[in-house]
């Protein structure tokens, strides 16, 4: 027993060394164990000097007992044995009520009359924590049958649905105000003028040495017109700005680059070039793109060549 309580001792001396070092020392999200690996010897120093007081104390209470002439020490060896038979006497007492089982001296008092080839039978009482534990189940089912089948309390499916609901709209509320988690699942147009002018700024130097200032076009493709290459719409070009475009000869890949906020901009600005007139236009490249979500409200087609036509569509945002 002796043993036990020196390691508990040893452990929680290191433990509460451990404790406070982490509160006191500042580390951000790393352990003080990490961050500061010295603190390994300092807590080897601290192993070593409980290891040494307990080994130093029970020396010295062994000393003193060996001292001790036959009569004191037989008197101690039996104030020991009360203080250990009284250690854990509230616990027993407790433990026993539980079961409330008959001690084996008194088992007589309990033997039910009939025998089994000689194997007789004890009518002990049910434990008292099964007992009242059955009680409870009683209560409980009554209390459930009354608020759920006679008061039409909400059930574990409705407050599944409840819970989900409220789960959904804390994530869409943290995701408006978290623009750095924007994907372009998630990507919105922006069209306030201080994201527009944001989006321009990264454009121009960025985009421009490909596109040109205006969005005409140079080496990248003209960005003003309705054809795409990669799709148009926030998404698409959202997509195209964080991966990259075709393999081998499309444009890099800017996610490393900008922030999810930053890419939202450009893409919001580039959209904002659409139907503007640059200096010296590239010629279309890619596929008509038209949002199939947008709402067409007038049409016109207006035929360029025998081959091909120029379609203007005005959307109407709901």
């Amino acid at each position: 027993m002796k043993n036990t309580f020196s390691v508990l001792r040893i452990s929680g001396l290191i433990a509460l060394a451990i404790i406070l070092a982490e509160l006191t020392i500042e580390t951000g999200d790393k352990s003080v164990l990490e961050v500061y690996p010295i603190f390994w010897l300092v807590l080897g120093v601290i192993l070593f000097l409980a290891i040494a007081i307990e080994v130093s104390v029970a020396a010295l209470d062994k000393t003193l007992y060996m001292s001790l002439k036959p009569d004191d020490r037989a008197a101690y060896d039996a104030a020991m044995a009360v203080r250990e038979k009284n250690r854990f006497a509230w616990f027993k007492e407790t433990y026993d009520k539980l079961l409330d089982k008959k001690p084996i001296e008194n088992e007589d008092e309990i033997i039910l009359d009939h025998n089994y080839d000689g194997i007789k039978e004890l009518d002990n009482n049910l434990p008292p924590w099964w007992l009242y534990g059955f009680y409870a189940s009683i209560i409980f089912a009554g209390i459930y049958l009354a608020r759920y089948h006679v008061f039409d309390g909400a059930t574990q499916k409705e407050e599944y649905l409840a819970e989900v609901a409220e789960a959904k709209a804390a994530v869409e509320a943290y995701k408006e105000n978290a623009k750095g988690l924007i994907d372009a699942n998630t990507v919105e147009l922006l069209t306030g003028t201080e994201d527009i002018n944001a989006g321009k700024a990264i454009f121009s130097g960025n985009c421009a040495a490909c596109h040109k200032i205006d969005g005409g076009g140079g080496i990248g493709p003209n960005l003003t017109d309705s054809y795409w290459i990669l799709g148009g719409g926030i998404k698409n070009v959202f997509n195209t700005i964080s991966e990259g475009g075709r393999a081998g000869k499309g444009m890099v890949s800017w996610k490393t680059d900008l922030k999810p906020e930053e890419m939202a901009q450009v893409a919001s600005y580039v959209l904002s070039l659409h139907s503007t007139t640059p200096l010296d236009p590239k010629e279309p490249e890619g596929e008509l793109w038209v949002d199939p979500d947008a709402r067409v409200d007038e049409v016109e087609v207006e035929a360029i060549d025998s081959a091909s036509v120029e379609i203007e569509m005005s959307y109407e945002e709901e």
